[in-house]
């Protein structure tokens, strides 16, 4: 790891990581949908001093019946939080098991661009054969399958968003050039199920490349920047970080802390009454502030990020604010993003090369050799 400092992602979909968060939420129902309800829970978050919030998001409603369920689009609800926040990374979860990579890249890089170099992408999978109904599409049936259209998807995006060099756009009034077309590029990628010919429609991200998530045993290592790993207990989180194989590695943790009002173990158990609280093979925290403070600083031996997933947002994520980053950031275990920075460069990472731009050069090399 680069840096002692652990960096916190907290998961804001919904009401919470239970399916029946919503019994438990500090407002009615009918706000969960609305524009002020994202912005203000992003900003608890940004003034807390976590490093990213990831919005979780697919084509099939979340949760399950009886409880009510709806969801905003996680790329929209990222591009309105992008504009009311200003040093917070915002990573939206984007399947590319049926939608098309092309428009995928361009809606991150877009949101790259709204956000002012803040965006991320959390990569998954459509894993229930209704889904591929709802998108008109031939169903991937099996995990292989799903692992592979994950990995040309993020293959294609990453191609894509090199395939405007950074100085493709000189916007020549004396000209009328707007762009200059020998610095765009066709990415001419042709895979199993589908091809692409490129060049994108959106100019390159101001990161170069979005900071790329995803669970490393579904897409390759070496397409990911923060690998997300999970792991019942300590030993085996660690086991998995030392595996990961790529430049970051966030552990992914449950919480359901004490709050004024019950322990987390009571909040468990009143919700549980309604429906259970899927066991997702994480580690997961019930209990006082400080006791996760210890685990979180054990964990920062291990891995250099943790992504939180709150039982109940209203309820947990004031106490995390209060009681958990304050004291992390009197240990000196966490530090806050600071304005003005990416998130590449808030996690460590430098800004990648222009794969076109490095070929160019490297040729030029050679033949300056010669």
């Amino acid at each position: 790891m680069s840096s002692p400092a652990l960096h916190l992602a907290v998961e804001i979909d919904g009401e919470g990581a239970h399916p029946a968060a919503w019994r438990r939420a500090g407002h009615s129902p009918d706000q969960l949908l609305t524009p002020r309800r994202v912005a203000r829970v992003a900003a608890v978050a940004e003034n807390a001093g976590f490093t990213l919030i990831t919005l979780d998001d697919g084509v099939l409603p979340p949760g399950a019946s009886p409880d009510p369920v709806g969801r905003i689009g996680a790329v929209e609800r990222a591009a309105f939080v992008a504009a009311s926040t200003s040093t917070i990374g915002i990573a939206p979860l984007v399947p590319v098991t049926y939608a098309e990579p092309f428009h995928v890249s361009s809606q991150l890089a877009s949101l790259d661009h709204i956000s002012a170099g803040r965006a991320g992408w959390v990569v998954a999978e459509e894993e229930l054969p209704e889904a591929a109904r709802a998108w008109g599409r031939p169903l991937v049936a099996d995990a292989e399958a799903q692992a592979r259209e994950s990995r040309d998807g993020v293959e294609v995006a990453r191609a894509l968003w090199d395939s405007w060099e950074d100085d493709a756009v000189i916007r020549s009034v004396a000209t009328s050039r707007y762009l200059d077309r020998e610095r765009l590029h066709y990415i001419d990628f042709t895979g199993e199920t589908y091809a692409v010919k490129g060049p994108a429609i959106v100019p390159r991200p101001p990161q170069g490349q979005l900071v790329v998530l995803g669970r490393p045993d579904r897409v390759p290592a070496a397409q990911l920047d923060v690998a997300l790993v999970e792991g019942r207990d300590l030993t085996s989180v660690a086991a998995a970080a030392a595996a990961a194989g790529t430049p970051r590695v966030f552990a992914e943790v449950e919480v359901a802390l004490d709050t004024p009002d019950a322990t987390g173990a009571e909040r468990v158990a009143d919700l549980e009454r309604h429906a259970p609280w899927t066991d997702r093979g994480r580690l997961r925290h019930i209990g006082p502030a400080d006791q996760l403070v210890s685990l979180l600083a054990e964990l920062s031996r291990h891995v250099d990020g943790v992504r939180l997933h709150p039982l109940v947002l209203d309820e947990d994520l004031p106490v995390l604010s209060r009681l958990v980053l304050p004291t992390l950031s009197e240990r000196r275990l966490v530090a806050r993003p600071l304005p003005g920075t990416s998130l590449r460069s808030t996690l460590g990472l430098e800004r990648p090369a222009n794969r076109y731009e490095a070929a160019a050069a490297a040729v030029a090399a050679q033949e300056d050799a010669r």
